[in-house]
């Protein structure tokens, strides 16, 4: 077993209000484990022993993107500890963060996945970074973007901005894009998400209102706030369907082997393990679609959420000791082997001495 059972964690003071710690804390000792909060101003060297850095920091990488000085130095300092710390077990790895917090990289992981096989799919999508209409318009075009298409922008954690977005329903309108962000086709599910939260091997999913349908037309471009109109509870005059759209799909339960193939291959395709997947399912096609992926989202209501979370950390740990005491034993043979053949060599030289 490793030479001790701490886990450093960290997430801000106002997401640390919303944990309760004390169930987080007994849960930990239940699995053999002492949990303490990192203090992000004094180097991790100071705050040693622990085998385990749990993190939610993608608000600080998100402004370490962004330029932000503070941030870029506290992230450096972290990885270069856990560059040299290797033993430390990092749930999520900074490096997988970075790529998920970029929208347009993070559909194009999902896009080289084979969940297409499935039928699985995330929408049409492109980068767009000119203020021209015209080279809106053939990127568009290039992308196979319909009418109407999402603009979000192109970072997808760390602040508010984050989740503000727009629908853009004709051509006339291509101004309105705010630059730079993603353009992704927007697709019709009857004003139904369905956000699976990823905890390791465990995952569960609930159903959250969402954008009601929407086709090409001369309207202006419609604002919103993504986090408003999905979140629990939600009645927003753009979650209610018109009175001519059918609303049986509300008694429809998704397909869970459907889930499941989503789960499995967002995990290995992101190499993380806190993750939230929104997925809709397309209303003409039954297709479902993955429209974004998101790092530790809030698990507000999971049920048993610190046993999956514990379950999912020892299993690594496990895991990693497993590996190390592997390798010792690999290194102790090959030091006896060597020892044996050199003891070999020893007597043959002794015995051709000997008779000459």
């Amino acid at each position: 077993m490793p030479s001790n059972r701490r886990i450093a964690y960290w997430m801000s003071d106002k997401k640390s209000q919303k944990v309760n710690w004390d169930e987080f804390e007994r849960v930990c000792a239940k699995y053999g484990y002492e949990l303490f909060k990192v203090d992000l101003n004094n180097p991790l060297h100071n705050q040693e022993p622990f085998t385990v850095f749990l993190h939610k920091l993608t608000d600080i990488i998100a402004s370490a993107i962004c330029g932000d000085e503070n941030s870029i130095m506290i992230i450096s300092s972290i990885e270069s500890y856990l560059s040299v710390k290797q033993d430390v077990i990092v749930v999520d790895p900074i490096d997988k963060l970075r790529q998920l917090l970029n929208r347009y990289d993070c559909y194009n992981m999902i896009k080289s996945t084979d969940l297409h096989r499935s039928g699985i799919f995330t929408p049409n999508f492109c980068q767009i970074t000119s203020k021209s209409a015209k080279d809106i318009a053939i990127q568009l075009n290039e992308a196979q973007i319909s009418y109407p298409f999402i603009c979000k922008p192109i970072l997808g954690h760390g602040s508010k901005s984050a989740h503000e977005m727009m629908l853009v329903f004709n051509a006339d309108n291509l101004i309105d894009c705010p630059v730079p962000c993603v353009a992704q086709s927007f697709v019709n599910h009857d004003a139904i998400l369905y956000k699976i939260f990823i905890i390791g091997a465990a995952h569960y999913y609930v159903q959250r209102p969402s954008l009601k349908n929407f086709y090409p037309s001369d309207c202006e471009s419609i604002h919103f706030d993504s986090a408003h109109i999905s979140k629990a509870g939600a009645k927003n005059v753009l979650n209610k369907l018109d009175p001519n759209e059918a609303t049986a799909r509300n008694d429809i339960l998704p397909d869970t082997n459907v889930f499941q193939q989503i789960v499995t291959t967002i995990r290995d395709a992101f190499g993380m393990d806190l993750l939230g997947v929104d997925v809709v399912i397309e209303n003409t096609t039954g297709q479902y679609a993955i429209i974004d992926v998101n790092a530790y989202p809030g698990y507000d209501g999971c049920p048993d959420f610190y046993e999956h979370l514990l379950k999912c950390i020892d299993a690594k740990v496990t895991s990693r000791t497993e590996q190390s005491n592997e390798k010792t034993e690999k290194t102790d043979k090959s030091c006896e082997c060597t020892l044996h053949s050199d003891t070999i060599t020893s007597e043959r030289q002794f015995l051709t001495s000997a008779t000459v």
